[in-house]
């Protein structure tokens, strides 16, 4: 019976308050990346990480690297990566072992929560039912197109009720995966949950977790129900989830899709990514980007070490961009943020801000986002996110 050490939640700051959106920076994975971040807030072990969603990025490739490098783990640690819903998060969370990081992530409505489990220590879950049964109410094609049956009562009758009825439940405290309505109907007192997906059951337990709540939590996806029970215990809750505001207007000009190349992907990808700088030998001055020198003898220095750099700093400079650029939403604002203690200057997009609202001298922090699609690839880099009061 896995113990829950710690939770850590993630709703992007653009949309209303019951329904998130992601802006044009974010991802399934830089979702997951936030949300994992808050959940290993405390520096614990990890040694593998389950990371469930139905909006992969990369469906023919793997998006390990890039969650372990923005999650500043150990690039050879196991990663599994799951398509489903809450069922399939609830089956990841009740089957984990110790010092796994069990991740889900919806893009629509958008949101992402994590969960780090412990040795001995927090609230415990054990599976208390699970039920397969087989009603495709919406599907998805080889070329990406999505067919939705259209028929709400009979995915109700049929999906939800049909399934808790099969499974010989008790009342649920929480059912992930419904709308707040038809939760409602099957709860007492239901939390209302800001995602419908595989991050759904996670921000339910969050929610009793943070209450002291003991009992049933049920996941559903169409017809396919798992059922855990909880057994309340001290587990840290760490939510990042900034009030909700609508996205900025801006015009998007079509255009700008550059071709990628994967050798110079692969070379930039560890600093780039990892948020990382280089030093040579035992100079005290940090290359960002790194880069090769040349040394005091006229030889060239290609022999360098990469350290992190920390992810928070103050705005040294700014400018807001009003001109369209093809491939990008004007206007946007670009920052030199000049990190904590290291004496080194980024150049970085602001990211979760109006564009123009961002001064000289506002902190923040350094945070993963997609910086562009390139070659059906997504490029990941590091953006600038102020700190609440200089939004």
């Amino acid at each position: 019976m896995p113990y829950i050490g710690s939770i850590g939640t993630y709703l992007p700051c653009w949309g209303s308050r019951h329904s998130r959106a992601t802006g044009d920076d974010e991802d399934a994975v830089t979702l997951a990346v936030e949300a994992g971040r808050a959940a290993l807030a405390g520096g614990v072990p990890v040694e593998r990480v389950v990371l469930v969603s139905r909006d992969m990025p990369l469906v023919d490739s793997s998006n390990a690297a890039v969650l372990l490098a923005g999650l500043g783990l150990d690039p050879e640690l196991e990663v599994i990566e799951r398509l489903g819903g809450a069922p399939a998060t609830l089956d990841a969370l009740s089957s984990a072992r110790p010092r796994t990081v069990v991740i889900g992530v919806d893009v629509e409505p958008a949101g992402a929560a994590a969960v780090w489990v412990s040795e001995r220590e927090g609230l415990q879950v054990r599976i208390a039912s699970r039920v397969a049964r087989s009603l495709p109410a919406r599907t998805r094609n080889a070329v990406g197109a999505v067919h939705d049956y259209g028929d709400p009562r009979l995915l109700h009758e049929r999906g939800l009720v049909a399934s808790l009825s099969a499974a010989w439940l008790d009342t649920p405290v929480a059912v992930a995966g419904v709308d707040h309505k038809q939760a409602a109907a099957q709860c007492l007192t239901p939390p209302r949950l800001p995602t419908l997906g595989a991050s759904s059951g996670l921000f339910a337990l969050a929610w009793m977790g943070e209450r002291g709540e003991a009992g049933l939590l049920v996941g559903v996806e169409q017809a396919n129900l798992s059922g855990v029970t909880v057994v309340a215990g001290p587990t840290a809750v760490r939510r990042s989830e900034p009030a909700a505001r609508a996205l900025p207007a801006g015009e998007y000009v079509p255009g700008g899709d550059l071709p990628i190349s994967l050798a110079a992907y692969e070379r930039a990808f560890e600093a780039k990514v990892r948020w990382e700088a280089g030093r040579h030998g035992d100079s005290a001055e940090l290359d960002f980007p790194p880069r090769y020198r040349i040394g005091p003898d006229g030889a060239l220095s290609t022999d360098y070490t990469l350290v992190p750099l920390p992810r928070t700093g103050v705005v040294y400079a700014e400018t807001t961009v009003r001109i369209p650029v093809p491939g990008s939403r004007s206007p946007y604002s670009l920052v030199l943020v000049e990190l904590d203690d290291v004496g080194v200057r980024a150049l970085a997009k602001v990211t979760g801000a109006d564009p123009g609202s961002v001064g000289i001298g506002a902190r923040g922090r350094m945070v993963l986002r997609r910086v562009a699609v390139r070659s059906g690839v997504p490029d990941y880099g590091y953006a600038f996110e102020p700190a609440a009061e200089a939004k």
